[in-house]
């Protein structure tokens, strides 16, 4: 199966004053692809993201169309349910523990109480960490009922960053493009410079009915 090939242009670094309590991002932050809020468009051979167990949050059409914006080479392998707050809780921290158990990329999903699902794909594995850190492959998305996909502007390298208290994913000018308190009942998103996205959610803060964090065996 042949599957979707997309192009995209370079965008250079530029120069961006720090969000309010943020630090200068690691060493892991690497150049990535720069894209514009897009309104997901059918393939012509559609390429399938296979998970190991049913998703509480998204359906299965919406599982497939998700998938087609996954680097080619994370396509069609098989991921795994790291952890879900319907079976091990609402913590930050017994997130970060679950995730900890593989270094691969990480598919986190959310559905709010107004039943609204969004998230965050991180080539990079979900963890604590001092500065931010990810590649320009991180992307956030929302099914507002269709998907947008938000992929990194070039225009700083925020892209992920977690400590016990918050995980944050996107920021600039002291707002992230989306924040998760460490109890994981509420969060926010706000537009950002790091993907230029929409509020993920339409009211911009939320409450968390469901959480999931998907990794590759």
């Amino acid at each position: 199966m042949r599957g979707l090939r997309a192009h995209y242009h370079l965008l250079p670094d530029q120069d961006e004053d720090l969000p309010t309590d943020c630090t200068e991002p690691d060493s892991e932050g690497q150049p990535g692809w720069e894209g514009a809020p897009v309104t997901a468009t059918a393939p012509e051979e559609p390429c399938r993201l296979v998970l190991s167990t049913p998703s509480s949050i998204l359906q299965e059409r919406e599982i497939e169309e998700l998938g087609l914006h996954l680097p080619t080479r994370l396509r069609q392998q098989p991921w795994s349910l790291l952890y879900c707050t319907a079976r091990d809780g609402f913590s930050l921290r017994t997130l970060y523990r679950c995730t900890s158990q593989l270094s691969s990329p990480a598919l986190l999903l959310i559905r709010d109480t107004e039943a609204q699902a969004f998230g965050a794909f991180s080539t990079s594995p979900i963890h604590v960490s001092s500065g931010f850190y990810g590649t320009g492959e991180t992307f956030l998305f929302s099914f507002s009922p269709e998907l947008k996909v938000f992929r990194w502007t070039g225009r700083n390298n925020f892209f992920l960053k977690g400590d016990v208290d918050m995980l944050m994913v996107g920021a600039g000018s002291g707002k992230f493009g989306l924040w998760l308190d460490g109890d994981l009942h509420h969060g926010g998103s706000c537009p950002c410079e790091t993907f230029n996205n929409e509020s993920l959610s339409p009211r911009g803060e939320f409450c968390v009915r469901d959480l999931e964090v998907w990794g590759l065996a």
